[in-house]
């Protein structure tokens, strides 16, 4: 009596139950070097995969091109039109947005959790259904052929899931198997990628004793065995400290510099800025502003004064505030945000006299006031009215073997 996981039948009798459900190593085993193709176990989370096809082009079908972005299909890696994706109880995670990734680029969603970012990016991933919209991966139509579309890109999930008990290198190797390269292929890309991620001397150490920068390098390097054309990442630094942030930018970097186009999510202000080349600002499902970091802080027009409020004094009236705030030439803006007040004006410094003499003729004590240049928080603030606040992660627990179905393993 045989299971069979596509090609590759695996006796019953001979699986031995590794200890936390931990596969990864024990279908190293079993695999050991073969070029058979595997078909992954259906889980409930991923589409159907689709009737092979013998070819698949990456030029686009007939359907007319985006008329936002004037550039032939073949130089979009992602193209959305109209995306909308509604959960059941009339949830609208995605509503209804449109944007494109260019071939090369370097794209990011900014916002916070629960705005829509991975559920987009679950959909051009071929893990969520849309509901209405159109979208394409690689000039694919998610729906049409998302087996082909698996095929092609890295998709790392927010949520680590690795084999602890799996040394860093077998990790790559099964990575390698299943994407039908030959043991000595894989082990060759595994010893390239190990170099690249500086996890050379961590090499045959089970994952288990890794730290959490370098689990999350491990994970990364995994996505990137067969050589994807378009990477997606989704929060890859969420949880990691100051130094292992920075390593990860640079390996990114790095990839991006060769040529891979990656599309990021996250909700960390200076990620976004340091290598997003171009930015969508998303909020409740909608994207409210997309355009180069550059030019979404321009958008701002103005230097930022922040005014905090002595709390001896009890609350002050933001009406009142704001009435004599507006006295002032060449005030653009004023927002009010729990204890903070921020101004928007041409030339904030010169702004700082006028402002405290106001305040303070009306017996308004001010307990700071503070003069910036416009950045990704104040576009933010701008155009949600909110600003981004850490949220705990909320952990979740992934079957190994389907995060290898995610990375597009067949």
């Amino acid at each position: 009596m045989a299971q069979n996981y596509g090609e590759i039948k695996i006796p019953t009798k001979v699986i031995p139950k590794r200890p936390n459900g931990d596969e990864n190593s024990l279908l190293l085993d079993m695999i050991n070097g073969s070029r058979e193709k595997e078909q992954a176990p259906k889980s409930e989370d991923i589409q159907p995969i689709q009737s092979p096809v013998e070819t698949a082009s990456f030029q686009a079908d007939s359907e007319p091109n985006n008329p936002t972005t004037q550039l032939p299909d073949d130089q979009l890696m992602v193209d959305v039109q109209n995306l909308t994706k509604i959960y059941p109880g009339d949830v609208k995670a995605v509503n209804n947005i449109n944007f494109f990734v260019k071939q090369g680029e370097f794209f990011g969603f900014l916002g916070p959790n629960g705005a829509g970012k991975t559920t987009t990016m679950k959909i051009l991933g071929t893990l969520v259904r849309k509901t209405a919209g159109t979208a394409k991966v690689l000039g694919v139509d998610v729906d049409s052929n998302p087996d082909f579309i698996r095929r092609q890109i890295g998709f790392a999930l927010q949520e680590i899931s690795l084999d602890h008990l799996s040394t860093g290198k077998e990790t790559l190797v099964l990575q390698g198997v299943l994407h039908h390269m030959s043991k000595k292929e894989a082990e060759i890309r595994a010893d390239e990628l190990l170099e690249l991620f500086k996890l050379k001397e961590a090499a045959k150490r089970t994952v288990g004793t890794y730290s959490g920068g370098m689990r999350r390098r491990i994970d990364l390097a995994s996505v990137l065995v067969h050589k994807p054309k378009l990477l997606f990442l989704d929060e890859p630094t969420e949880g990691l400290d100051p130094q292992s942030r920075q390593s990860i930018w640079q390996y990114l970097k790095q990839l991006n510099d060769e040529g891979v186009t990656i599309f990021l999510t996250t909700h960390y202000m200076e990620e976004a800025d340091l290598l997003c080349e171009r930015l969508a600002i998303i909020d409740q499902g909608v994207i409210v502003a997309l355009d180069t970091p550059e030019t979404l802080k321009k958008s701002i027009g103005a230097d930022i004064v922040n005014l905090t409020f002595d709390p001896t004094q009890g609350p002050v009236n933001n009406e009142t505030i704001k009435t004599l705030i507006s006295q002032i030439e060449d005030i653009s803006e004023i927002k009010f945000l729990d204890d903070t007040i921020s101004v928007f004006t041409q030339n904030g410094a010169n702004k700082v006299p006028a402002i405290l003499n106001l305040l303070s003729g009306e017996g308004i004590k001010i307990e700071s006031i503070s003069v910036s240049q416009p950045s990704l928080n104040d576009v933010f603030l701008k155009y949600t009215g909110h600003q981004i606040r850490e949220e705990e992660t909320k952990t979740s627990v992934v079957n190994p073997m389907t995060r290898m179905w995610v990375r597009g393993g067949r």
